[in-house]
């Protein structure tokens, strides 16, 4: 797996499962490494790596005798420590860092968007548009940093290295950010993208009325050989669910598949939009 981010995601799912199968608590658990639960819990969270000895400590602690569980687990703690093509940009938020580790590591997202395009399909215009409108006001330097680091996460789509399944409420296509020209360009965008073989684009009317999940944008992250995430933003933090979790935004994502248009419907709404702002 070429993506740290996963490697450790993946570590810290295992040692929460390890330490729970064994009944240890956070605070006992922390304080065999030597960390505070806070550290431990980011830990086991993948936000942070853990190093062997570390490692090892709480193997030790949690009764894992299996020597081919160990090493695997000490592999992955090393592969943890490497460093993505994000890792050059070194202010970016750790949560941000983390969800760009795991979607690089992800080979299909199925996105649903009530209010922005999604972020894989932006114009270099439109996200500009988006990171200015920032409420702490981010200076010339940190916009050009987040649109540059955007670009860089399309090539993603470009190179065909992930299927996108995206739904987008049809108020996305009205919003004008950027204006008229920039939203222009961003639909055509869109048009341009659904021609793509690894993207779908799917838009749910207004006339559609209430339909699931109306109020929650969110993506599901799956990944070869290995369970979803669940990636939920907010604004006081975000959100990554697994296991059961991922099932029901499955189910609830299809369901709005099933309230869109289809790709080619949603096609010919795109243009309608995109040329009533031409006239």
């Amino acid at each position: 797996m070429d993506s740290p981010t996963f490697v450790r995601f993946q570590l810290g799912a295992q040692l929460r499962r390890l330490r729970d199968e064994a009944k240890v608590p956070t605070e006992r658990a922390a304080d065999v490494i030597e960390v505070s639960a806070s550290t431990l819990r980011r830990i086991e969270s993948g936000r942070v790596g853990i190093k062997g000895p570390a490692l090892t400590a709480l193997l030790h602690e949690y009764g894992v005798t299996d020597a081919e569980l160990r090493e695997t687990l000490l592999s992955m703690a090393r592969a943890g420590k490497q460093r993505g093509w994000w890792a050059k940009f070194g202010d970016l938020p750790q949560a941000y860092r983390q969800y760009i580790g795991l979607e690089s590591a992800a080979d299909q997202m199925q996105n649903f968007e009530t209010i922005v395009v999604p972020g894989l399909l932006q114009t270099e215009a439109y996200a500009r548009a988006m990171t200015c409108s920032d409420a702490f006001k981010p200076t010339p330097e940190w916009i050009e940093q987040r649109v540059t680091v955007r670009m860089e996460r399309q090539k993603l789509i470009r190179q065909g290295r992930l299927r996108l399944i995206a739904v987008m409420d049809e108020a996305v296509l009205h919003r004008q950010i950027g204006g008229v020209e920039v939203m222009r360009d961003q639909l055509t965008a869109l048009l341009d993208a659904a021609d793509q073989w690894n993207v779908t684009l799917q838009v749910i009317p207004f006339r559609e009325g209430a339909y699931a999940s109306m109020l929650s944008s969110f993506a599901i992250l799956s990944f070869p050989d290995h369970a979803g995430v669940v990636y939920i933003e907010g604004l006081t933090g975000d959100l990554y669910a697994e296991g059961s979790d991922v099932e029901r935004c499955t189910t609830v994502f299809n369901d709005l598949r099933s309230s869109a248009l289809s790709p080619s419907e949603s096609a010919v709404i795109i243009r309608q939009i995109r040329d009533a702002e031409q006239s």
